[in-house]
């Protein structure tokens, strides 16, 4: 029962950072990320689009050429996952991960070193300092 607890609490602390960024929700939302992005980088599991600004805001896309949409939600998850886990690295601005077909064959932490490789090129990750 501890764990079950604990592992509940972990889910709700994760959730509540991601609550600092609000969604990108409309197709002119996201096209402005696309135009205006100061940096963006491709590996071969996803491409990200950054925006620098005083605004929080984020967007995940998984397109048709992922497969179907069990396919493209999964992938929109693993994202997902991987931009709350680092949420306190990154700096404040716009994001728009997408989503490369590779992503779902690829383990967990193959993705994590390219994320936040991608991370690092963009210049989107902050130093922390220790």
């Amino acid at each position: 029962v501890g764990k079950l607890f604990l592992r509940e609490e972990l889910k709700a602390e994760k959730i509540s950072r991601i609550k600092q960024f609000t969604r990108l929700r409309t197709s002119k939302e996201f096209n402005g990320v696309y135009k205006q992005a100061t940096k963006t980088w491709h590996t071969p599991y996803l491409v990200l689009f950054y925006r620098s600004g005083a605004e929080k805001k984020v967007g995940f896309v998984a397109s048709k050429k992922i497969g179907n949409a069990v396919h493209r939600n999964r992938a929109k998850r693993l994202l997902r996952a991987h931009f709350i886990e680092n949420i306190d690295t990154v700096r404040s601005g716009s994001y728009v991960l997408v989503a490369k077909p590779m992503l779902l064959d690829k383990s967990y932490h193959e993705i994590k070193k390219a994320y936040l490789y991608t991370l690092k090129k963009c210049s989107a990750s902050q130093v922390t300092s220790n």
